[in-house]
């Protein structure tokens, strides 16, 4: 991370004390916490391994109180990040060690829902299943859904740019987002997109959608509501070679095929799955494919024709076809418990987050399973595979240094290996403190500097959610020199250091 200069206890203390005096003057009492107790539960997101305590947690009510904590805090320049659940998983809402963290949990509102328009407006905090679970009576839901839709809030997705199973059919937040209302760094009022499919101006929905809470504080949402499918069916296809169900993928794509969900797993993760949920997955399987199909019902059994054939003669050794929909959600129970199954064996993990090109699958499949064995680690693995996206679990202790050093490494080989086939280091989860490393690989100084530039824009002071996303030239420089001597992939961008 782009660490902040270290300060004495002395200075944190009466920084603290200057900031919660300031604060108090704007919000209620119990809408501050600062004591080690209180500030405690909000050290990290779902990236544990790395943790950090701000000075002061504030928990505004309302959108005044949200503007004027953003005033104070401008006023005595003092870094904010923004906070809705906490499920991410690249350290985007780790604190500031000398900044607020801004909770936006108590905005949980679904302020309307306009089955004529098929929007919902909601507030930040709201959970992402909760859209879908209020326009459900008018045959309406809301389509992006990352595997923590349960607990994960519509503000973070927009921050994330959240994707989820099925986003390879009906697209990740972007895509499903009108309207976003919140506040600048200053405090102001401001708006991105709006109600209609076009609106006039530059379109800086697509720049907020995504920014990690480094432009601006989210509190309201319009998004798109998709209706039901008539039907949806899922089938469960096994191979007993990576790089055939890898090419199975590709071969899908090729057919014309864009099926509602296509997801990936091997022999590790599904063993982690099957023993916690009972998915019903073939366990001899080097790997599972779930491709699902959705429409009407005659939509659906033509298409499910088609996949089945494409995965007949891609090699398949299995294939199941869900008959009902309680067995169709089953399949997917598996896949969407991946993580908490991974937790289940394993005292940590970290979750990586690159995409490649899908004809690449099991090339960088057969290379992790190499890492494995390089860095003494275990890695678990799961794709959105229909668009690409790895998300790799690597299995530590991080009471262990050493473990948590090798699997820090065992993840950069993963990220650089991702770009040097042609893809990219991050789908859905954000770059956060977790990829800044491997921003300085993918992307040139004068291509962060563009980055930087953006930020500046909306934020001089860089205030917003610091020492994320973009990293310093002095940090790359570092990070060059580290990389040189662990002797990883070799990059022209990093030969300048």
């Amino acid at each position: 991370m782009n660490a902040p200069l270290p300060v004495s206890l002395a200075e944190r203390t009466q920084r603290q004390a200057e900031v919660v005096r300031a604060l108090s003057a704007v919000l209620p009492a119990h809408a501050l916490l600062w004591s080690d107790e209180q500030t405690r539960p909000y050290e990290c997101d779902g990236l544990t391994a790395y943790r950090e305590r701000p000075l002061v947690v504030a928990l505004p009510e309302d959108e005044a109180q949200v503007a004027a904590v953003l005033r104070t805090c401008h006023a005595l320049k003092v870094p904010v990040v923004a906070r809705g659940a906490g499920t991410g998983l690249s350290g985007g809402a780790m604190p500031h060690a000398m900044g607020v963290t801004l909770g936006l949990a108590r905005f949980n509102r679904i302020l309307s829902v306009d089955p004529l328009s098929r929007t919902a407006r909601v507030q930040c905090g709201v959970r992402n299943l909760a859209i879908s679970e209020a326009a459900a009576p008018h045959g309406l839901y809301y389509a992006p859904d990352p595997s923590s839709q349960i607990a994960c809030t519509i503000g973070g997705n927009v921050a994330e740019n959240s994707g989820g199973v099925h986003c390879l059919k009906y697209g990740l937040t972007l895509h499903n987002v009108l309207h976003v209302k919140g506040f600048t760094v200053e405090g102001e009022p401001v708006e991105f997109g709006g109600q209609s499919l076009d609106v006039p101006g530059l379109d800086l929905l697509t720049v907020l959608v995504g920014s990690e809470g480094m432009l601006a504080v989210v509190t309201e949402v319009t998004v798109r509501l998709t209706p039901k499918p008539q039907l949806a069916r899922c089938i469960m296809a096994s191979f007993d070679d990576l790089r055939r169900a890898g090419d199975a993928v590709a071969a899908l794509i090729a057919d014309g095929i864009i099926p509602a969900g296509l997801e990936m797993m091997d022999r590790p993760m599904t063993a982690a799955v099957e023993d916690f949920v009972h998915a019903g997955y073939d366990l001899q399987a080097e790997a599972i494919l779930l491709c699902e199909s959705d429409g009407t019902p005659e939509e659906v059994a033509e298409e499910i024709d088609r996949m089945i054939a494409v995965l007949k003669g891609s090699g398949a050794t299995g294939i199941e076809v869900s008959e009902t929909e309680a067995q169709r959600l089953r399949f997917w129970s598996g896949r969407k418990n991946a993580f908490p199954a991974s937790g289940r064996i394993s005292p940590d993990y970290m979750c990586m987050d690159s995409t490649i090109p899908r004809k690449r699958l099991a090339d960088v499949l057969l290379a992790i399973q190499a890492m494995e064995k390089k860095y003494g680690l275990r890695c678990a693995n799961v794709f959105h595979a229909g668009d690409g996206n790895l998300h790799p679990l690597i299995l530590f202790d991080a009471n262990d240094p050493d473990q948590l050093a090798r699997c820090e490494q065992f993840g950069a080989d993963i990220l650089e290996t991702s770009v040097a086939m042609g893809g990219t280091v991050t789908g859905e989860h954000g770059v956060g403190v977790e990829k800044l490393n491997s921003m300085c690989v993918q992307f040139s100084p004068e291509e962060r500097e563009q980055m930087l530039a953006l930020k500046r824009a909306f934020d001089p002071q860089g205030l917003l959610n610091p020492g994320k996303v973009i990293p310093t030239l002095q940090r790359c420089a570092e990070y060059g020199r580290m990389h040189v001597k662990r002797g990883l992939l070799a990059f022209p961008e990093l030969e300048r250091f």
